[in-house]
């Protein structure tokens, strides 16, 4: 791991790290495990704003080179505080994870995911959440790595899954 990495929670209002999370968070979408597509224009020019109206929303960048915010954006995590029900506490859902494949090997998703630990502790949430396609091997062993794990709560009714519907 480069010694040159730099991990800190972005500001939305920084111009620096606001583009840093489009151009990051469009490299995934671009990628096959982010659906093949390129992020619309709506989103490109509306996302770092939405995100910044909404307290329970933080990210978290990887920028490689220089210190502070001079190096290159080479990976980002965005995340959403929900409430746990059972436990009455706050958690905290991943729910964008990117390492750009130039850094890809490097333990990047490692450092990002342990500083969102730090800032769920701070924030006292009881767990973090992710979803993760079945077939992303190696996001699969990231996430191990980092003591994510499947649950259930009784085994005789399975392991929880991750649905959607959408609505227009």
């Amino acid at each position: 791991m480069p010694d040159s990495l730099s991990i800190l929670q972005a500001d939305y209002a920084n111009p620096v790290h606001a583009r840093a999370l489009v151009e990051l968070l469009d490299a995934y979408a671009r990628d096959p495990a982010g659906g093949g597509e390129p992020l619309s224009e709506f989103a490109r020019t509306r996302l770092v704003p939405a995100l910044a109206a909404r307290p329970q929303a933080f990210s978290v960048l990887a920028l490689d080179g220089a210190g502070g915010d001079a190096g290159q954006p080479v990976g980002l995590v965005n995340c959403f505080e929900g409430f746990s029900t059972f436990a009455c506490q706050p958690l905290v859902n991943v729910h964008d994870v990117v390492v750009l494949a130039s850094h890809r090997g490097r333990r990047v998703g490692e450092r990002l995911l342990a500083e969102v630990e730090r800032i769920a502790r701070s924030r006292s949430a009881c767990k973090l959440t992710l979803e993760v396609l079945s077939g992303n091997a190696s996001a699969l062993r990231l996430y191990g790595r980092a003591g994510f794990a499947g649950y259930q709560l009784d085994p005789a009714l399975g392991s929880a899954q991750f649905l959607q519907k959408w609505l227009d």
